[in-house]
C-alpha cells in the first residue's frame, strides 16, 4: 500500500461517518506498533489537504516494562513535526507483580485508556484516534460471539460522555496485510512489544480463527465486515452512496 492509498481509505472512514471536525484537536494512540504508526502517517498527511483543518497530538502510555525502546518512534515524531507526549505509568506492575492477574489484557486495556485519555484532557485534546483496521474490527466480532454470546464490534465513532472525548477509528476501511506491506515500504520504526502476553491472547485466537476460515472460504472477511457495517450495532450503519 502506497501513501496515497492510505490516504484514499482514510478519508473515506473519516467522511463517511463523520470523524473529523473543523477545529478538532486528535490524540493518537502510539503503541509503537505497526498500527498506530501507520496511523500517525494517515492523519498526518490528510492534516496537510483536508478541507476541515485539524491538529494532532502523538501520545504513547509507557506501561512500565523495562526494555521499551522508543526512540524511533520520537525520532519519527520529530521529522514530522508531531508533538509527541510519553506518559509513564505503573500499569505492568499492577497486573503483573502486586495483582498478579492470570487475564490480564482486559485491566490492562482499561487501564492503558484511561491513562490516554487523561493526558488528551490535559493537552487540550477533543478526539482521540485508534488504529483498529479492519481485521480488528472482524476479529472483536468474533470474540463477542464466542466469548459473550453476542453480535458486536466497536463502532467507528464513538463519543465518551464522561470525559467528553470522540474516539475514531480511521483505519477502519484496511486490511492488516496492506498495513503490514506499507510497513515494510516505509521501513516504520516498530517498537517489539515487551508484553510477556503477546501472541499469547484471545485475541490471537480470533486473529487465526479469520484466517482459516478467509483461507476456506475466499471472500469471507468481506462479507463479515458487511455484516457488521448493516447489523444494526450501536453506532454503526451502512454509509450513504454516493
Amino acid at each position: 500500500m502506497k501513501l496515497q492509498q492510505l490516504y484514499s481509505y482514510a478519508r473515506k472512514a473519516i467522511e463517511d461517518y463523520h470523524m473529523i471536525e473543523e477545529g478538532d484537536k486528535i490524540a493518537i494512540g502510539i503503541s509503537g506498533g505497526k498500527d498506530s504508526l501507520t496511523l500517525l502517517y494517515a492523519l498526518h498527511g490528510l492534516m496537510r489537504f483536508y478541507p476541515k483543518k485539524y491538529s494532532i497530538e502523538a501520545i504513547t502510555v509507557d506501561l512500565g516494562f523495562q526494555n521499551l525502546d522508543i526512540a524511533g518512534v520520537k525520532k519519527l515524531c520529530d521529522e514530522l513535526e508531531v508533538p509527541y507526549t510519553v506518559v509513564k505509568t505503573e500499569i505492568a506492575e499492577i497486573i503483573f507483580h502486586q495483582r498478579k492477574e492470570s487475564n490480564p489484557c482486559s485491566l490492562c486495556a482499561k487501564m492503558r485508556k484511561g491513562a490516554l485519555n487523561n493526558q488528551a484532557e490535559l493537552l487540550g485534546c477533543n478526539k482521540i484516534a485508534y488504529a483498529h483496521h479492519k481485521d480488528d474490527i472482524i476479529e472483536t466480532m468474533l470474540l463477542s460471539l464466542l466469548y459473550e454470546g453476542r453480535f458486536h464490534s466497536f463502532a467507528p465513532y464513538t463519543y465518551l460522555d464522561r470525559m467528553k472525548l470522540g474516539v475514531i477509528r480511521p483505519l477502519m476501511y484496511i486490511n492488516e496485510a496492506d498495513i503490514i506491506g506499507f510497513q515494510k515500504k516505509y521501513q516504520l520504526p516498530v517498537v517489539k512489544s515487551p508484553c510477556p502476553m503477546d501472541g499469547n491472547t484471545r485475541r490471537e485466537y480470533a486473529k487465526q480463527l479469520l484466517r482459516q476460515l478467509n483461507q476456506e472460504n475466499p471472500g469471507v472477511k468481506e462479507r463479515l465486515f458487511h455484516a457488521i457495517a448493516s447489523g444494526n450495532i450501536k453506532g454503526w450503519g451502512m454509509p450513504a452512496k454516493e
